[in-house]
């Protein structure tokens, strides 16, 4: 079975991850970090990406700012303000591939549900998937629990297991739940780090990623 995360590594999300994030502390009037470090907590959970933010503030401000990024996010769906979500340039032919050639797909990812179906039903993706593992029923990446759970729902085999992301999270949740991780470098941490994290193989292009699954 092949996992895919989803922000950063099927779908271009940032934009709309930063901007929530800016309006959500201007409006607590806590400063706002660089979009570069607003980029880097892409994949955690909530409020773990708040503590990584906002390392000096309490557990209750986190908790507090995860609500309001929710609140933010949400009314900027809700209103049509959201900006695209596209998907990577040849995603799609290469889910579909994966498909065709056999592999059992599922996501892991700090979406919560409704936005990861948001996603693949806009991108006509959601039916190649057959387990959605989300932020809204599990711990924070990098715990193993979202893949744990992908592979007994799809009632697959650990050994030939590999999860697919963009961040050290990704990589290191594959490491911790003891199945194979395959990095893409088309997303927000750079290469060397999933390397150094335990990744087996980093794609440095879409069309690279089939065969760094066969490796």
């Amino acid at each position: 079975m092949a996992i895919f995360d989803c922000d950063g590594t099927l779908v271009d999300s940032q934009a709309n991850i930063c901007r929530a994030v800016e309006e959500a502390l201007t409006e607590a009037r806590v400063e706002v970090p660089s979009r570069d470090r607003i980029r880097r907590i892409v994949g955690l959970s909530l409020v773990e990406a708040m503590q990584a933010l906002l390392p000096d503030a309490g557990d209750l401000d986190h908790r507090r700012l995860a609500q309001a990024y929710k609140d933010k996010f949400f009314a900027m769906r809700t209103s049509g303000a959201l900006a695209d979500e596209p998907l990577f340039d040849g995603i799609d032919a290469i889910v579909e591939q994966l498909a065709d050639d056999g592999w059992m797909l599922g996501v892991a990812t700090g979406k919560s549900d409704r936005g990861l179906d948001h996603i693949l039903t806009a991108h006509g993706l959601k039916h190649h998937f057959v387990t959605l593992q989300t932020a809204d029923r599990h711990p924070s990446k990098p715990h193993p629990s979202m893949i744990a759970a992908a592979i007994a729902e799809a009632g697959a085999d650990p050994a030939r297991t590999v999860m697919i992301g963009d961040t050290s999270f990704d990589i290191l949740m594959a490491v911790n739940a003891g199945v194979r991780a395959v990095g893409v470098a088309w997303g927000y941490h750079p290469a060397e780090e999933l390397v150094a994290a335990g990744a087996h193989g980093v794609a440095l292009a879409v069309a690279d990623l089939p065969h760094h699954l066969e490796a």
